[in-house]
Order: structure tokens, then C-alpha cells, then sequence
């Protein structure tokens, strides 16, 4: 082999290092992004979360099923005339 060789395959093999560096790197930081966030959501939940929305978590799954009788409580007909609203001016200047 010649000069030209070595040094081709001295460069394909700095190359794999730099690739097998660089993804060690973006893993590693999206790891320790993942478990900053958990913290992150840990600590808002504990520390920051109102009352009113701790009164209102239900541990029965029923309560967000709609009544038989086809009524939409206030809370959500507000919202849902509140999202109605925003889609027909949204269509208007659209």
C-alpha cells in the first residue's frame, strides 16, 4: 500500500470517531434533558399548583363522561362557544 492509502483510511477512521462522538454527545444530552424536565414538571407540580386545581382532580373516571341527557355543563359550553367563536373569525379573515 501506498502513502495515498494510509492516509485515506487514517481520515475514514478520524471520521468514524467524530461520528460515534457527536451522536455520544446528542444522547447523552437528550438523556440529560429528559430527566431536567421530570425535575422541572416534579417541582412546578409540588410547588406551584393551585389549590382550585387540586380540588377539582377527580379519581373517578366518570366524571368527564357527558350526562345521559345530552346537556353540556356551563364550564364546557363556555368553552366550546369560546372555540366556536375563534374558528368562525379565524375563517373570516382566512
Amino acid at each position: 500500500m501506498n502513502k495515498a492509502t494510509f492516509v485515506e483510511v487514517n481520515l475514514i477512521a478520524e471520521s468514524f470517531k467524530f461520528l460515534i462522538l457527536g451522536m455520544a454527545t446528542v444522547f447523552l444530552f437528550l438523556i440529560l434533558m429528559i430527566y431536567v424536565l421530570k425535575l422541572q414538571s416534579y417541582i412546578i407540580q409540588k410547588y406551584f399548583t393551585s389549590s382550585k386545581e387540586t380540588s377539582h382532580k377527580s379519581t373517578d373516571s366518570s366524571a368527564n363522561v357527558l350526562p345521559v341527557s345530552g346537556e353540556i355543563p356551563d364550564e364546557d359550553g363556555a368553552l366550546i362557544a369560546a372555540i366556536t367563536a375563534a374558528i368562525a373569525d379565524y375563517r373570516k379573515t382566512h
